[in-house]
């Protein structure tokens, strides 16, 4: 392990997910440490990253979320100083935080997504929501863990639900609703890991059922059958690399009644906490938590 030098698992941070980020880098940190790496916790919202230098760091695990940390702000910090990181680079980080931006590549590519409307305040949200049909999904374009989304599903709702997400990032997308099912798929490098589909028990898939609730659902191997599970693969390796991705990622993917597969975001600093879903698959593929940390910052890059 003295290949990887002094380790930085940078964690915490200042975005509304740092609770969620404190949780992933402690479960990285932990797991690091047993197998012998020489790593350390690193706060950004605590010290300035210039202490990266003088404490000797040589990498750095990017375990933060949300705005600084995977935004492609943070590794642009990191190719000036030379350090290695873990992850996508700038451009990957910086479009894939953006969900509309985001879409519009993907789209670009003609690659599937949902129907969706920017929102802004001079929007006629009673057309949007004849438009898009109800129920809709409103988020805002750079939070993750579900911060700020809200699903309208009676008329007259989605001017609240704009409101409520613009507390959160100034760009604000409605989506329209696709019901057959919400699955995942993570990249670690050349392989492909397992599809999760996951059957929340609350409205929807929101920041309690995601970190915090032991009822949410999920079920890898997905179950869905092996030509369709591997289109869905496939679609999640080509909605990966024409973002730019590498070294790991994770996309989130809606399939409608008909089986028809709609792409609906990218993670470019997934969540490595006790109920993260890229360790559930890694587990499925035979790679466990401590192995998984391992690989993650054996590529870890500069450049």
């Amino acid at each position: 392990m003295q290949q990887f030098g002094k380790v930085a698992v940078m964690m915490g941070g200042t975005s509304a997910e740092r609770e969620v980020s404190l949780m992933s880098g402690g479960g990285v940190l932990a797991a690091l440490k047993s197998r012998g790496v020489d790593a350390h916790a690193f706060d950004p919202a605590e010290k300035p990253l210039s202490a990266l230098k003088d404490e000797g760091f040589e990498r750095v695990f990017i375990a933060l979320h949300g705005p600084f940390g995977e935004d492609g702000t943070l590794q642009g910090a990191l190719e000036t100083m030379g350090i290695p990181y873990t992850g996508c680079g700038v451009m990957a980080s910086a479009i894939g935080m953006d969900k509309w931006r985001t879409k519009l590549v993907w789209q670009g590519a003609g690659l599937p997504v949902p129907a969706f409307r920017l929102l802004d305040d001079a929007t006629d949200f009673d057309a949007v929501e004849k438009e898009l049909g109800l129920p809709l999904f409103v988020k805002p374009a750079t939070e993750g863990s579900s911060i700020g989304v809200t699903k309208v599903k009676s008329q007259g709702e989605l001017r609240a639900a704009f409101e409520e997400a613009k507390r959160y990032d100034p760009i604000v997308i409605a989506e329209a609703f696709v019901g057959g099912g919400e699955f995942t798929c993570a990249i670690v490098g050349d392989t492909v890991l397992p599809t999760i589909k996951i059957e929340p028990a609350t409205e929807f898939y929101d920041y309690e059922a995601k970190y915090f609730r032991d009822d949410t659902v999920y079920r890898c191997p997905s179950g869905l059958p092996d030509a369709v599970e591997q289109e869905a693969r496939e679609l999640a390796r080509s909605a990966f690399k024409v973002l730019g991705g590498r070294g790991w990622g994770r996309v989130d993917f809606l399939m409608d009644e008909a089986g028809k597969i709609y792409l609906l975001e990218v993670n470019t600093a997934p969540g490595m906490t006790s109920h993260s879903l890229v360790p559930m698959a890694a587990r499925v593929a035979g790679l466990s938590y401590e192995e998984l940390c391992l690989t993650i910052l054996g590529m870890a890059h500069v450049g």
